[in-house]
């Protein structure tokens, strides 16, 4: 636990990456497993991760991207997709593999899929959409911790125009919405301004409470 808790430390929201230097794909696909690994509600996974090489398409979201280096700059480039809605479709297709995956069907998880089918009908479009975001910034959280064990900078950003974003990678085609993406590969340390700079985080008595 203490290297996990020094690697936390050492990592930051990097602002310069090299260019020249390129992550090895068995890394990459570590970091995308930690993320397809994270815990969901309902154990739903109500989003997609795409991996991003094409440079044409980087140069373009970089341009809705508030011009950010990194976008193009950096190793890979990982977009975080929510479903845009969780229909009645999406719910059975998970507890449907959950059912092949286990090789059994049990009783009380499918009377637990009845009320989940009926909560998410309840809840409308935008809330559905809303709550599949959230699970997709477990998995951005999950992927950051497992980025900082590999020793691979990483810079999760929401400093873009999502719909632009959506059309650049045909998003809606696919009934999903960009939450969030996440430049990885190793910083220019020359050229960034926040490397040598104090972790700022406020202190444990100022964050944890303690009810007993």
């Amino acid at each position: 636990m203490t290297q996990v808790i020094d690697k936390l430390n050492w990592r930051y929201a990097t602002k310069k990456f090299d260019p020249a230097k390129k992550l090895d794909e068995a890394v990459v696909e570590r970091i995308i497993e930690a993320a397809r690994l994270a815990p969901t509600s309902s154990g739903l996974q109500p989003f997609e991760v795409f991996v991003v090489k094409n440079p044409d398409l980087r140069a373009k979201i970089r341009e809705v991207g508030w011009n950010q280096s990194q976008i193009t700059e950096a190793s890979h480039l990982l977009v975080f997709a929510a479903w845009d809605n969780i229909t009645p479709e999406r719910v059975n297709m998970m507890f449907d593999l959950t059912n092949e995956v286990r090789g059994f069907i049990n009783e009380g998880w499918e009377a637990y899929r009845k009320q989940l089918l009926g909560i998410v009908a309840a809840r409308g479009d935008q809330a559905n959409f809303d709550a599949a975001a959230r699970q997709a910034y477990i998995a951005l959280g999950t992927a950051l911790v497992a980025a900082a064990f590999e020793g691979v900078d990483a810079t999760p950003m929401e400093g873009f125009d999502p719909a632009a974003v959506d059309q650049i990678l045909s998003l809606k085609e696919r009934n999903l919405r960009s939450v969030v993406i996440l430049p990885l590969g190793h910083r220019q340390a020359d050229g960034d301004w926040l490397v040598n700079l104090k972790k700022v985080r406020r202190p444990r008595d100022k964050f944890v409470t303690e009810l007993v």
